[in-house]
């Protein structure tokens, strides 16, 4: 009987590990962004040894036979159209981050495992899910929601989960000699020594082990059959603005829940005050009373500690909810948590004439983040290059990347340039032009414009050092840019691709753009 009581107190209080294994994570970041074809291959490269090098890619790619560390060039040889992204591993490990504070919605112990992992000590929390398979599978479909491929395991400790999650099954000892973690020159030995699989390790007299091939396998042995426990370092927490609210009788109307969450940004609204701060990601959790916690998280793209502005967002998210708030028996408690916040000084409130100022565009583009999705809303920014087609880009709302800046512009000068380019240049028929000057009347799709007025040259020079063979082997044409009025008002962005007798003898021309 005694026995019987230790083992289960001993089965009781052991410790259970989840580990998350996010394999096609850097592709399927891109894609998420928008940043990628769906569908097609492509790869992610980076610099290594003086060379381009395929530093992850994705599913497709994978089963055209290509793999990592191969050089680009050589991929291209195989796949010509192959497209390339370059490889963002900072970008990769902050996405990972985000998803590691999703976590703690499971449980309060969660650590990172980069590049691609993340850990949770899953201890004492899955009977809120309905059991360490419930809340695997939850957690799991959370994140495949994403659009992101997941793989889970669940052991006694953290190599064996790690372990189990990355080469599958069910046992350790089945696992292959691969999964331990150690150096690859012990590897390299117990191959040659014969051993395959880690079950092939564990008969064998430990100190014997130890004494051939380094005190570090046992030690991961040990740790991979759960003798010995290595518990996770949890991920530390920011010290974020936090606001909680406990109710002494669940509630269950929407309109007190919201109350209840106005209540709470009027607090968060105060700390950030004192901080000089302004919050940027909003996260509100209604826990229910049977365990379950919905959450709620909105993103603004400037710092503000308006309490209303974000009341609004997040009854836009709650309207946009495919599955409505469920409240259940009620919920215990709601709180509040601002987990990104940046430096917002105090600033005086403009005057009524001054409100309508381009200012305003700010809440317009959080609404519409938050009922069609950061990914969906789409801003200009500047491109490092002085080629048209390349000086500015469409970048999702929520990619925070640094770009260049733009040119600066007169108010009161006409635009030098169209606000939307044609993708590609199209071709136009010149006549009745000067060789080295503006045309006079050209024809574009079957229509003949006669030129009445016409500004340029703006020259650019072509960008030899992108193109094989460089400067001076082929270093490009260069473009004569001119605006120019037809007799109907209409305007145009015309360019003559090359220089007339240097560069070209018969310079084509083209229609790049549009005036309003």
């Amino acid at each position: 009987m005694t026995q019987s009581l230790f083992a289960k107190l001993s089965s009781e209080t052991r410790r259970r590990y989840l580990a998350l294994y996010l394999p096609w994570l850097p592709a399927e970041r891109l894609v998420r962004e928008g940043r990628a074809p769906t569908g097609q291959p492509f790869v992610l490269i980076e610099k290594q040894r003086g060379a381009l090098r395929i530093a992850a890619l994705n599913p497709e790619a994978l089963r055209l036979g290509l793999e990592v560390g191969q050089a680009l060039a050589d991929a291209r040889g195989c796949v010509p159209e192959l497209a390339a992204f370059p490889h963002d591993p900072d970008g990769d490990l902050a996405f990972l981050d985000r998803l590691s504070r999703r976590c703690d919605d499971y449980t309060p112990s969660v650590q990172l495992d980069p590049p691609q992992g993340v850990v949770l000590d899953v201890t004492g929390c899955a009977h809120l899910r309905g059991g360490e398979d419930a809340l695997r599978d939850s957690l799991a479909a959370e994140i495949a929601a994403k659009g992101l491929t997941v793989h889970a395991a669940l052991a006694d400790t953290v190599p064996a989960a790690r372990a189990l999650v990355r080469y599958g099954g069910d046992s350790v000892e089945a696992l292959p000699i691969a999964a331990l973690e150690v150096e690859p020159e012990t590897r390299h030995a117990l191959g040659r020594a014969g051993f395959r699989r880690i079950g092939d390790l564990v008969p064998l007299p430990r100190k014997v082990l130890a004494a051939r091939f380094g005190a570090a396998l046992t030690t991961q042995l040990a740790r991979l059959l759960a003798e010995e426990d290595a518990h996770l370092v949890p991920q530390p927490w920011q010290d974020a603005v936090f606001a909680e609210q406990r109710f002494a009788e669940p509630i269950g109307r929407s309109d007190d829940v919201l109350e209840v969450i106005e209540m709470l940004l009027e607090r968060a609204a105060l700390q950030l005050a004192e901080r000089g701060e302004g919050g940027r990601r909003f996260v509100a959790r209604l826990h229910r009373s049977d365990g379950h916690v919905a959450r709620l998280e909105v993103e603004t793209g400037a710092p503000t500690r308006d309490p209303a502005l974000v009341q609004r967002l997040l009854r836009e998210r709650i309207d946009s909810l495919a599955d409505p708030l469920d409240p259940g028996f009620g919920y215990d408690s709601v709180d509040l948590a601002v987990p990104h916040s940046e430096a917002l000084a105090e600033a005086q409130a403009p005057l009524e004439a001054e409100r309508r100022r381009p200012g305003e565009i700010g809440p317009l583009l959080d609404r519409l983040a938050v009922r069609h999705g950061p990914a969906r809303v789409r801003r200009f920014a500047a491109g490092n290059s002085h080629m048209p087609e390349r000086a500015g880009k469409l970048w999702p709302l929520d990619v925070k990347k640094k770009t260049s800046s733009w040119l600066e512009v007169s108010e009161t000068e006409p635009p030098l340039r169209p606000l939307v380019l044609l993708d590609p240049p199209q071709k136009v028929r010149v006549m009745d032009s000067i060789p080295d000057g503006p045309p006079r009347q050209f024809t574009w799709k079957n229509k003949a414009h006669r030129v009445l007025y016409q500004e340029g040259p703006e020259r650019i020079a072509a960008e030899w050092w992108r193109r094989r063979g460089g400067h001076t082997d082929n270093p490009g044409l260069t473009r004569d840019y001119y605006r120019v009025e037809d007799e109907t008002g209409h305007r145009f962005w015309l360019f003559r691709h090359g220089l007339y007798g240097a560069e070209a003898e018969h310079p084509d021309w083209y229609v790049h753009g549009l005036f309003p």
